[in-house]
C-alpha cells in the first residue's frame, strides 16, 4: 500500500478523474502510476465529490501531498448512518488542488480511500 506522501518528489506529468467517480490515477514522468480510488462492497458509497482548484496545476514536481478527513463537515444526503470526508492536499509550484472524497455507509463498511502504486 502507498501513501498519497509518496507523490513528494514526483513529476505529475497526467490526472485522470472525474467527479462522481471513484478512481483518480496520477501518471509520472518516470512511468510510474498511482490510484485513487475504493472498491466498493456491500451497503456503502465512497466516490469524488469535488475538486478544489484547477487540475492542470498539478502537472509539475509535486511539493506537498497529505490527506485529512473529517466527520464535522455535515453529511450530503442529512440522514446517512455514518459518513466521512476525506480531503486530499497535492501542490506543486503552480498551484493547490484538493480532491474531496465523501464516504457514507451503515457503519459497519470502509468510508475510507485507498491509494496504490499500479506499476
Amino acid at each position: 500500500m502507498a501513501s498519497i506522501e509518496d507523490l513528494v518528489g514526483r513529476i505529475l506529468i497526467r490526472v485522470d478523474l472525474r467527479e462522481g467517480d471513484s478512481e483518480v490515477v496520477f501518471h509520472c514522468l518516470d512511468g510510474a502510476r498511482y490510484v485513487m480510488q475504493h472498491q466498493q462492497d456491500c451497503c456503502e458509497s465512497v466516490y469524488l465529490q469535488d475538486v478544489i482548484g484547477d487540475v492542470q496545476d498539478l502537472h509539475g514536481m509535486v511539493t506537498e501531498a497529505y490527506e485529512a478527513s473529517s466527520e464535522d463537515v455535515p453529511a450530503l444526503d442529512g440522514y446517512a448512518e455514518s459518513f466521512t470526508w476525506t480531503f486530499y492536499v497535492l501542490s506543486t509550484r503552480r498551484g493547490a488542488v484538493t480532491l474531496r472524497w465523501y464516504g457514507t455507509s451503515n457503519g459497519y463498511y470502509s468510508e475510507r480511500v485507498d491509494f496504490t502504486r499500479a506499476n
